[in-house]
């Protein structure tokens, strides 16, 4: 492991940069310079971004606030690349404009489901014998 890597492999430049586009793109839905109906009647959360090694990628993981119509968020998004790609280009200085591509974030829905495990009481009983 290199000394500007972290545990998962990742270095430090693909996690810095991969914040500040997740910090561009949030600031770009929240203040609603998208010019798409879904976009601006819904809250989104861009959770996090991740780099490609060359940072010619961005995958954006999106969370629409209380989940509400995902599917719709992500459509609007996807139909929005380029003028996103060009504002998230024009606040993030890099040598090349990174391509963004849109996915749901899932963690949430596998917390919750974890959480939903360890509530049962079979595995509440479990726990509770040691």
């Amino acid at each position: 492991m290199r000394k500007n890597e972290t545990p998962e492999g990742k270095t430090v430049r693909l996690l810095r940069v991969g914040e500040q586009v997740r910090h561009a793109l949030s600031e770009v839905l929240m203040r609603g310079e998208v010019r798409d109906e879904t976009l601006t009647s819904h809250m989104v959360s861009i959770t996090e971004v991740r780099m490609s090694p060359d940072l010619r990628h961005a995958t954006a993981f999106v969370k629409p606030l209380l989940g509400a119509d995902e599917a719709a968020v992500i459509k609007a998004l996807r139909t929005n690349t380029a003028y996103l790609q060009s504002e998230v280009a024009r606040r993030v200085n890099t040598k090349y404009a990174a391509k963004l591509k849109f996915l749901p974030d899932e963690s949430f829905d596998q917390g919750s489901h974890i959480d939903a495990l360890l509530r049962d009481p079979k595995v509440a009983q479990d726990l509770q014998r040691e």
